[in-house]
């Protein structure tokens, strides 16, 4: 019933399916490993987006990597809370 052109071809199926697996989980999880490597402040939200792009077969994924790249700008505000010379002065 089965020679041994179709058992190659179910093995070269298979593998082809492994494949085609392992490359779609590594581009969902890239975006998420980006933005957590670069430490940024919305890194799980950037990961969400990598998967969501996935599963919209593409079409958020790109929006993801760039966002995975792109930190938002701080604000002056924020500089001087987080400079020791404010709070000493603000101690006094």
């Amino acid at each position: 019933m089965f020679d041994g052109y179709d058992v190659f071809a179910f093995i070269v199926m298979a593998v082809l399916i492994a494949i085609v697996v392992v490359v779609v989980v590594s581009l969902g999880q890239l975006p998420g490993q980006i933005a957590r490597r670069r430490g940024h402040p919305q890194a799980e939200a950037v990961n969400v987006a990598g998967w969501l792009g996935i599963a919209s077969l593409g079409l958020l994924w790109p929006i993801a990597f760039v966002w995975a790249f792109i930190h938002p700008a701080r604000s002056s505000a924020d500089d001087t809370e987080l400079s020791p010379k404010a709070n000493a002065g603000s101690a006094s």
